[in-house]
C-alpha cells in the first residue's frame, strides 16, 4: 500500500504535497555496469582538484574493487536514478590494530548535490558495512585546509593521530599526466 502524506498547512488544495513524488536518496553497492558513472564522477572530482585522470586506469581500478570484495567496496548514492556521489573503501591487514582495517579511498559528492547530507549518508553506509565485516579501524586522508571534510570526518570519530602519511609513487604515470594537463592549461591561457 502506497502512503501519501498531504500537508495542507492552511494553504489552498493546490499546495498539497505528495511524498510519493519526492525522489528518495538511496545508497547501494556499485556493480560493474556502474563503472562509466563512477569514472564520470571521479573525473568531476579530479577536475575540481586540478588533477589529471587516466579514465582507463580509473575504470580498471574500479573493476578490481568491484570484482573482489576482499580488496574493497564502492557505493553509489543516488536520488532516484541519478548518481549524486560515491564512496570507495579499501581493506588491508593492520599489524597495529591486530586485524582488518579500512581506508576511505575516495569520497565524492557532485557540487550540485552538496550540503544535503549525501556524504554523511555515504559514510554511514561505509561504516555500517565495515562494522559488519569486523573491521577494527578506519582511516582517511584529507587536505589540511578542508574544513568541511575534517568536520564531517571528526563527526564519525576520525581524528588526527599526529602522524604523517608518507607516500612514494612507484610509477610516473600520474605525474606525467598532471604535467601534461598543466602544460595544456598554460598553452590555453596564452
Amino acid at each position: 500500500m502506497t502512503s501519501v502524506l498531504k500537508a495542507k498547512l492552511n494553504a489552498p488544495a493546490a499546495f498539497t504535497l505528495s511524498l510519493d513524488k519526492i525522489p528518495m536518496i538511496s545508497t547501494r553497492v556499485a556493480v560493474l555496469t556502474d563503472i562509466p558513472a563512477l569514472v564520470a564522477m571521479m573525473r568531476e572530482f579530479y577536475a575540481e582538484s586540478n588533477y589529471a585522470l587516466d579514465a582507463r586506469w580509473a575504470a580498471e581500478a574500479f573493476s578490481v574493487v568491484l570484482r573482489d570484495s576482499s580488496r574493497g567496496i564502492a557505493w553509489i548514492v543516488s536520488e532516484g536514478e541519478e548518481p549524486m556521489g560515491y564512496v570507495v573503501v579499501t581493506f588491508r591487514l593492520s599489524m597495529e590494530f591486530g586485524g582488518s582495517d579500512a581506508f576511505i579511498d575516495d569520497l565524492f559528492v557532485s557540487a550540485r548535490h552538496r550540503r544535503r547530507g549525501i556524504a554523511r549518508t555515504a559514510l554511514e553506509t561505509a561504516f555500517a558495512d565495515c562494522r559488519r565485516r569486523g573491521v577494527l579501524a578506519i582511516h582517511v586522508e584529507t587536505g589540511a585546509d578542508s574544513v568541511a571534510a575534517k568536520s564531517l570526518y571528526r563527526s564519525f570519530g576520525l581524528e588526527d593521530r599526529k602522524r604523517l602519511l608518507l607516500t612514494t609513487r612507484l610509477t610516473t604515470r600520474c605525474e606525467s599526466l598532471l604535467n601534461e594537463k598543466h602544460q595544456q592549461i598554460d598553452r590555453e591561457s596564452k
